[in-house]
């Protein structure tokens, strides 16, 4: 398999059950100001027409989105993203066992040896963040599901420090077990909030905690208002931007296949909720962006990585 081939194909059903509309959007107009995509799965295919990585990665040019995470959610993923972040200056890697896929790992018995793999391949210079991990108490319930949930979730807050990297938290339902986790073990210099999904308490308490908030498309939503009401007590220094693509697709957009060109249509309708123009926040989130994760280019991010290793 090579990187531009996709391991995974999203299901073209929508929860209710109808076909979704798998007609890519448009590419948006440009962003004068260029800037990132947080949180992607450039893995899963969607769409009625595949896209391969490289023309992903051409239509986010166009749109003014000049770098993308690319992000694991177990073993295979997370050794994709690699590849692909290997192959592609504009790309880097997260990797991770998701919490969701942490349980059916030790029901294996292997979350052990799936761990292990995580942590040789977040030596990779291409790696900008250990994630997605976290709790997740929507889809997994059971006293030996939480417990693996629990486990992984410390195990890869291990990984994340020895590394030097930051972490990209999935938290679904889990607001308060997160957080009190995180400050019982001591969260890793750089914790992101990944499709941040809390209200003004949990933003405050990430404020306070000098975390990181990275809004999806999502926070368009109509019925999302408790995001908006966050995304105003995030400080500016500590706001992310992701698509999490292919889900979430912004408000017009939603229902349809995402994918890191449409950055732009979130920042947008950030900056109107904001008060500030696009620009000033499209220069922000980039900023973030390169201050949290380093540099993309190749050379440049070797000598980062190594300096932050000691």
């Amino acid at each position: 398999m090579t990187v531009s081939q996709h391991p995974r194909k999203r299901d073209s059903t929508a929860e209710h059950g109808q076909r979704r509309d798998l007609r890519y959007p448009d590419v948006p107009e440009a962003l004068a100001v260029p800037s990132y995509d947080n949180h992607t799965h450039l893995e899963i295919e969607d769409g009625e027409a595949g896209r391969e990585l490289e023309e992903h990665l051409e239509l986010a040019a166009q749109a003014g989105v000049v770098g993308a995470i690319t992000v694991g959610g177990d073993v295979p993923s997370s050794q994709w993203q690699v590849r692909a972040a290997n192959a592609h200056a504009r790309l880097l890697a997260a990797v991770a066992i998701h919490p969701n896929e942490a349980p059916r790992y030790a029901e294996a018995g292997e979350l052990e040896q799936a761990l292990d793999e995580i942590a040789r391949l977040a030596q990779d210079t291409r790696v900008a963040a250990i994630g997605e991990t976290g709790l997740d108490y929507f889809r997994t319930s059971g006293d030996d599901a939480l417990r693996a949930q629990h486990a992984s979730f410390e195990a890869h807050i291990d990984i994340a420090k020895r590394e030097r990297l930051p972490m990209q938290i999935h938290d679904r339902d889990a607001h308060d077990d997160v957080v009190a986790l995180l400050r019982r073990v001591g969260a890793p210099e750089g914790t992101v909030f990944h499709c941040f999904s809390g209200g003004p308490a949990l933003a405050q308490i990430a404020a306070d905690e000098g975390w990181y908030c990275s809004f999806a498309g999502n926070v368009t939503f109509k019925n999302a208002q408790l995001l908006r009401d966050a995304l105003q007590v995030v400080p500016r220094e500590r706001i992310l931007v992701e698509t999490d693509a292919p889900f979430l697709t912004p408000v017009p957009f939603r229902g349809r296949p995402n994918a890191p060109y449409l950055i732009p249509v979130t920042i947008r309708f950030m900056a109107d909720e904001l008060g500030v123009e696009a620009d000033e926040l499209a220069a922000q989130l980039a900023q973030n962006t390169l201050d949290l994760y380093g540099p993309f280019e190749v050379e440049q991010r070797a000598a980062w990585r190594a300096a932050r290793r000691g």
